[in-house]
């Protein structure tokens, strides 16, 4: 089964998805398999990590900011705002698509993990992303 999901980000940082894929996972039929995800982006990026200390949400996010700061006078590509080319980089140096095993028509996802998108720009942004579920 593939599926296209757009959600809305709103701002800058990491946005836990891992109820919709829930979701999506359980209205399947597939006992095992395994569910991919593919961001359709280069300035948003995928992650799974812990969802239980918002915490770590925040570190994460401020450390990469830091990593990958704002006007860098090396960057060329800036028309499109100071965030645009720092998310470029952000998205390189995370991943565009993650992969989760199914097991009895569940997500077998570790007890503290959960998968957001992490948005690198900081306009509320409509993003899409695939599904594929199967075995």
């Amino acid at each position: 089964m593939i599926k296209n999901l757009s959600i809305k980000t709103g701002q800058q940082g990491l946005h836990e998805i891992t109820h919709l894929l829930e979701q999506a996972v359980t209205e399947t039929d597939i006992q095992e398999g395994l569910c991919t995800i593919f961001i359709r982006h280069t300035s948003a990026s995928l992650l799974i990590q812990e969802n239980a200390d918002p915490l770590a949400k925040n570190d994460l996010e401020k450390w990469l900011n830091r990593l990958v700061p704002e006007n860098d006078p090396l960057y060329t590509h800036v028309m499109e705002g100071v965030d645009d080319m720092p998310a470029h980089i952000k998205s390189t140096l995370t991943a565009s698509s993650v992969s989760i095993p199914i097991v009895n028509n569940r997500l077998v996802l570790g007890t503290w993990q959960g998968v957001f998108v992490w948005e690198h720009r900081y306009h509320a942004s409509s993003r899409n992303l695939i599904i594929h579920i199967g075995n």
